[in-house]
């Protein structure tokens, strides 16, 4: 073998270097864009009509519901005043019931029917104003 470097077919092949002392990695770094001012805008506005829309349900369900409170309080209202009447009519019936009873205690009595009352015009029953 006295002429080895020039030949490629004598050359000897190299030791692929197998045995290495560290690893290469390769790391990926991804930076985060930054949102443009108008997309930014945009998002903002968006979430602000998101709120608005929102914020009017919620009004209106609370409005809705103080009417509901409004009319069943009206309900009670209108329950308790009937039950005053009830009670008012009863207590009318019952006087006029005594109404009779209490006239006669008093010396009232009632006159017949074919009997005429005759109520004489007088200066003290009428006002002293005319």
């Amino acid at each position: 073998m006295a002429y080895t470097r020039g030949n490629l077919a004598v050359q000897p092949k190299r030791k692929e270097e197998a045995d290495r002392l560290y690893r290469e990695k390769t790391k990926v770094v991804t930076r985060r864009m930054v949102l443009p001012l108008q997309e930014k805008l945009l998002y903002m506005l968006t979430l602000g009509v998101f709120v608005l829309v929102a914020a009017t349900l919620i009004w209106r369900y609370v409005h809705i519901y103080d009417l509901n409170l409004q009319a069943q309080k009206l309900d009670a209202q209108i329950a308790s005043t009937k039950k005053d009447i009830a009670t008012f009519q009863m207590e009318k019936q019952s006087l006029e019931q005594t109404v009779a009873q209490r006239a006669t205690e008093l010396g009232f009595i009632k006159p017949s029917e074919d009997s005429t009352i005759y109520i004489p015009l007088s200066s003290t029953a009428t006002d002293g104003d005319h």
